[in-house]
């Protein structure tokens, strides 16, 4: 490989003289910029990344950290960040951590010693130890997705239980009282408030939810059958709030597996607006914002506090969410058998017999 003496060599000038032409620090003669750029050529040279942001202090890179890049939802995350560093001049070096506090402090450590110029990080669960380790980062950073409690730093994040609101909100309004809830772990801030926020709509409107109404996933679409699953084997609900898509794609799954109909039997919902939702059959309805939009925006507010355009000590900005309705929910087709009951528990009862004999139906 080249080197930058090979090139002053060949084109007969000194090697500080061919530092000037590329990093353009000094005015260099038409005449001596033409040799230098034909030896450049010539040799093939590449100049030195590390020794050119060792004099300039700066990388043009950002360290992107989350916590499962196979995840729709994170992908597009990604995408939206690496877009919006991109139209700043910055590159993306990505780290997945598997949902591994440990991995994921030790690839913090080997994008520090990178020197990079910022860093975003949508963390894997709760962890006081990389509270602790980001808290002594030289670097700006932003939190995107999920906060972490003790650490004082930008967040981008979409508002988690209004979303959830909404989404409770919806399926009240189409006349389903039955609802059950697939969370996310119960470890997380995330699943926290997308839960206060289906119980806040449900609490509004006077239903007492049974304790087998919620049941815990993992964010997955694989948790999403199972919790799902369990759910029409206990509850028997009209109605599916999931805290994330991929939870209510595994839920559309367990009901067609069974023979109970999306949406005639029973409305499902997700959270979070992934692209693969438009694909699903039927198409899932949800609640959220455009990933990619949330992405550009967690880039747009790092490369604002790198640039020293933002001076306030952190910053907090909430994307709103709002509904996508497709085609898993619709009004609630009250059977007559249930209608006519005037006691709660004996719809439930009622509901109960409604839904075995639809679950040995033929689709």
């Amino acid at each position: 490989m080249a080197t930058i003496k090979d090139v002053a060599a060949m084109a007969g000038v000194s090697f500080t003289t061919v530092s000037h032409v590329v990093n353009n620090t000094r005015p260099v003669s038409a005449d001596v910029r033409a040799k230098v750029e034909r030896a450049i050529s010539q040799l093939h040279y590449v100049p030195s990344a590390v020794a050119r942001s060792l004099k300039a202090r700066a990388t043009a890179t950002i360290g992107l950290v989350l916590p499962n890049s196979t995840d729709p939802y994170f992908a597009e995350l990604a995408r939206g960040i690496e877009d919006g560093c991109a139209r700043g001049g910055y590159c993306v070096f990505l780290c997945n951590s598997d949902d591994d506090p440990a991995k994921q402090r030790n690839y913090l450590r080997v994008l520090q010693e990178k020197r990079i110029d910022g860093l975003i990080v949508a963390s894997a669960g709760e962890d006081a130890v990389l509270a602790n380790s980001l808290a002594d980062a030289r670097e700006p950073l932003v939190i995107v997705d999920r906060n972490i409690e003790g650490l004082s730093a930008d967040l981008v994040q979409i508002d988690h239980e209004r979303g959830a609101y909404l989404a409770t909100r919806h399926l009240l309004e189409l006349g389903h009282f039955r609802i059950g809830c697939i969370t996310g772990p119960v470890s997380t801030a995330v699943s926290a408030m997308r839960v206060h926020g289906f119980i806040r709509a449900m609490a509004e409107r006077g239903i007492e939810i049974e304790p087998q109404a919620i049941v815990e996933g993992d964010f997955s679409g694989l948790g999403g059958q199972r919790a799902a699953a369990q759910l029409f084997d206990t509850v028997r609900p009209s109605a599916i709030f999931a805290c994330n898509d991929m939870m209510g794609i595994g839920a559309l799954r367990v009901a067609a597996e069974r023979g109970i109909r999306v949406p005639q039997d029973c409305s499902i919902i997700g959270f979070d607006d992934i692209e693969l939702t438009n694909y699903t059959y039927p198409a899932l309805s949800t609640v959220g914002q455009s990933v990619r939009a949330l992405g550009e925006a967690a880039a747009q507010t790092l490369i604002e506090r790198i640039s020293g355009a933002a001076t306030e000590p952190s910053r907090r900005r909430v994307v709103s969410p709002r509904l996508v309705l497709r085609e898993s929910t619709a009004v609630y087709a009250e059977p007559p058998h249930v209608r006519a009951c005037t006691s709660r528990i004996a719809c439930a009862n009622t509901e109960n017999t409604h839904y075995d004999a639809m679950q040995h139906a033929t689709p």
